[in-house]
């Protein structure tokens, strides 16, 4: 049974901040965080660090040095022991990180975030040996003790893939020192990232915007506004260009010392082993898409150019609606009907495991000075709910956005259940229950639609989205690959940083557009490349995968279900082969990856069709 936690009164976050409004849209939800913590100040605040500080003491003291001599049982209660202790962590830096998100120019939200890292880093320093210790324990050992029934045979999967990284760990020695100096490495170019995004301002003739807000701009109904969003993003991020590459040249950098130490062969080994995916699989994914270009993303936005009656495409017509297209804002109300009665025409379950995230303050939906752009849904930990983080602003495809967060959030909720070591979902799949939300929605919404202009608005409006999601993901994907490659050679300047970015634009995008002086610059602004290196190819395999299954449940509604709630409460504690294998699905077959490109091309054969 999954777990419902209790609302606890009206949208405030710790701060007693009140709901947002916006009056086309109605009043917006701002999170309740008391479900982690009262206040910043929280005695409980202060309770969980000190017994954070003596488990750390603790478990260091009773293990260290003893991991291979445990027997089955004391295996089990080391592990739930570490466990517990990532819970705490987990909670703690939930909420100093969801309140920093909601305004990162804040100085004291950003001061308790850094401190509270900083006081962690140090505290969990003592369990540096736990992974590297385990990883000694010769093989014969480690299968016996995980194969005992009252041993920790649940948590393998965990300790398979802690394993996987034995050929590249390093010394004791090294490896606390990458721990105590992460919250000046890494954490501190994203915090330097994160600040300085949420800080932009956009002249856009004459009215001063936030990024979300100018990125919006983009899907304007009105080319010459989108013409003026684009270009007031090009100016800025030209000016700030030198500090962008030099956060990217320092994390690439960063990232190429690492992996030499650990002499892991690819920049990208890292990543594969955090998904438990094969690197052949991502490169077969790659090479389908690539191949694709021309059959999907050239080919629609040649049909687009033609629908808005251009010879070439600008880069800010790449998402503008089409003519047809209603110009109208969709009420936080609306958008609210429209997708839980999507996910409930699919199963009454999943419509009930999304309202309380509207109910309970789980969703921060309004556009806000200093909040994080963008959207996402934070897990936090398995005893608490996850929090949902939008930037809504009415339009068609912010419904669409919040189909997918609640689709990551339902996700993991459901795999709550396996306890905070085994709910993480590698990435490969993370992506499954949020494009599938979408997906739902979307073909709810076409099915309701009967007039002809309106359909054909719908439908294009979803191919782009694929399109954005398969094709220009990959195409990150590539970029990123490039350039960590470029920085090999030395450091990079911000033309050729711009070069290899225009370079995937030219290749992905096709010759329906022009590019527009400044549009070499917008490479900058995507987070993922900052956060986590080489993200991006997990949403092209969500959507590639959720295609697959969605032709599956339409082949063979009975019983998918059922069956999908299964895969979904699985969380990491199963490889992705097992979990796609009841719905009779390989994503190492090269022919997987076509079959759900397929789909985006049979939406494209829908819309020429309607040319005639």
């Amino acid at each position: 049974m999954t777990r419902l936690p209790r609302c606890n009164g009206p949208f405030r976050d710790a701060d007693g901040v009140g709901g947002a409004h916006a009056a086309p849209l109605g009043e917006l939800p701002e999170w309740d965080l008391s479900d982690l913590y009262p206040a910043p100040d929280a005695p409980e605040l202060t309770r969980d660090l000190e017994r954070l500080d003596a488990a750390c003491a603790s478990f260091a003291a009773d293990y260290q040095g003893r991991l291979a001599a445990l027997t089955p049982a004391e295996m089990l209660e080391c592990v739930e022991r570490y466990q517990q202790i990532d819970l705490i962590v987990g909670r703690i830096m939930s909420y100093a990180g969801l309140r920093y998100y909601q305004n990162t120019t804040d100085a004291g939200r950003a001061k308790m975030l850094g401190d509270l890292q900083a006081r962690i880093t140090e505290m969990t320093t003592p369990l540096v040996f736990f992974s590297l210790e385990f990883n000694r324990i010769p093989d014969d050992v480690y299968e016996q003790v995980f194969s005992t029934p009252c041993g920790p045979s649940r948590y393998k999967p965990v300790f398979d893939r802690m394993r996987a990284m034995r050929p590249y760990q390093l010394s004791d020695e090294l490896e606390k020192f990458l721990h105590d100096n992460s919250v000046v490495g890494a954490a501190a170019w994203n915090r330097l990232f994160d600040e300085t995004t949420a800080a932009l301002s956009f002249d856009v003739e004459g009215e001063v915007l936030g990024l979300e807000a100018t990125l919006n701009l983009l899907t304007d109904h009105d080319r010459a506004r989108r013409e003026a969003g684009a270009k007031a993003l090009a100016q800025v991020f030209g000016d700030n260009i030198k500090l962008f590459s030099r956060i990217h040249n320092t994390l690439a950098k960063e990232k190429a010392i690492e992996d030499r130490w650990r002499k892991m062969p690819t920049p990208q080994t890292a990543r594969h082993l955090s998904n438990h995916v094969e690197p052949e699989v991502v490169q077969a994914l790659r090479d389908a898409v690539v191949a694709a270009y021309p059959r999907l993303s050239h080919r629609y936005y040649r049909l687009k150019a033609r629908w808005l009656g251009l010879d070439k495409l600008q880069v800010w017509d790449r998402n503008a609606p089409l003519p047809q297209e209603p110009d109208r804002l969709v009420p936080w109300a609306e958008a609210r009907a429209t997708v839980l009665d999507a996910y409930a025409g699919f199963d009454p379950e999943l419509a009930r495991l999304a309202e309380p995230f509207f109910d309970c303050g789980w969703i921060d939906a309004g556009v806000k000075p200093g909040k994080s752009p963008g959207a996402f849904a934070h897990p936090t930990v398995t005893d608490a709910h996850p929090y949902v983080l939008l930037n809504y602003l009415g339009k068609p495809r912010d419904v669409m956005t919040l189909a997918h967060e609640l689709g990551h959030g339902v996700h993991q909720r459901l795999a709550a259940g396996q306890g905070e070591l085994l709910a993480s979902t590698p990435l490969t799949l993370a992506e499954t229950a949020s494009v599938f939300g979408e997906m739902l929605t979307f073909r709810a919404l076409l099915s309701r639609t009967t007039d002809p202009a309106q359909r054909k608005a719908l439908l294009a409006g979803k191919v782009e989205d694929m399109i954005n999601t398969v094709v220009r993901q990959i195409a990150f994907y590539d970029f990123e690959c490039r350039l960590h490659a470029a920085r090999e050679d030395g450091e990079l300047t911000p033309d050729d940083i711009n070069a290899i970015w225009m370079q995937v634009q030219h290749e992905s995008l096709g010759d329906a557009f022009e590019f527009m002086p400044g549009y070499e610059s917008f490479w900058s602004y995507v987070p993922h490349f900052v956060h986590s290196p080489f993200y991006v190819y997990a949403y092209a395999f969500g959507d590639g995968l959720v295609n697959a299954l969605y032709a599956a449940y339409e082949a063979q509604p009975e019983g998918f279900p059922a069956k999908y709630f299964d895969m979904l409460k699985a969380g990491g504690s199963r490889h992705h082969a097992e979990l796609l294998a009841p719905f009779g699905l390989d994503a190492s077959d090269p022919a997987f990856w076509d079959k759900g490109l397929s789909m985006i091309e049979g939406f494209i054969d829908q819309l020429e069709a309607m040319e005639g």
